[in-house]
């Protein structure tokens, strides 16, 4: 899915209205509402992209606050990779936290990538990680992830909530030993 502009602030993607809930159940459906309202043709409501996984971002993507709600309403309506000019950094850190890569090209072949899907939205792009490439019809465009985001997207490291989860029992033996964490 195109997404053209630059510095899109984490404010338009989840209007700051829709945080009042204590968890992130619902978010997916109000993800970009303002700009849709304003602008019927958004991508977003284009059905032509609603199928989309993997979000095209122009530069300085997810800029403003450290509103983790916003990657979170991008997974939860179902984008499953950012491909853009650059991100925020905050906001490349909340995406990593939940699972979410942010990851980066040239603005030319951001701009050739937007301009393929416009033109027919059918277009499928694979993102791979581990081969750090996008391919499109065939062809294999270079894509930059960090070498730790990277290796923590192919171990599964991402997630240090489900690493804690999973080793409980040390959690639990570290919480005896500290004097102040009692019936834990």
């Amino acid at each position: 899915m195109p997404l053209r502009g630059d510095n899109i602030d984490t404010d338009r993607i989840i209007p700051a209205r829709f945080l009042k809930a204590i968890t992130f159940d619902g978010l997916g459906d109000h993800v970009f509402e303002d700009d849709r309202a304003a602008m019927p043709d958004h991508p977003f409501s284009n059905p032509a992209y609603q199928q989309a996984r993997i979000l095209l971002a122009n530069d300085n993507f997810g800029s403003g606050s450290s509103r983790e709600h916003a990657p979170q309403a991008l997974k939860r309506w179902g984008i499953e990779a950012c491909l853009g000019e650059s991100f925020s950094e905050i906001f490349r850190g909340n995406s990593l936290a939940i699972g979410l890569p942010c990851v980066t090209a040239p603005p030319d072949d951001i701009v050739r990538l937007m301009v393929l899907v416009e033109t027919n939205p059918a277009t499928q792009l694979a993102l791979s990680l581990s081969d750090r490439t996008v391919t499109v019809d065939g062809h294999r465009i270079p894509i930059d992830v960090a070498d730790p985001v990277r290796d923590a997207f192919l171990t599964g490291t991402w997630d240090a909530t489900g690493m804690l989860l999973d080793e409980f029992e040390v959690v639990r033996a570290v919480a005896s030993r500290v004097p102040y964490i009692r019936g834990f």
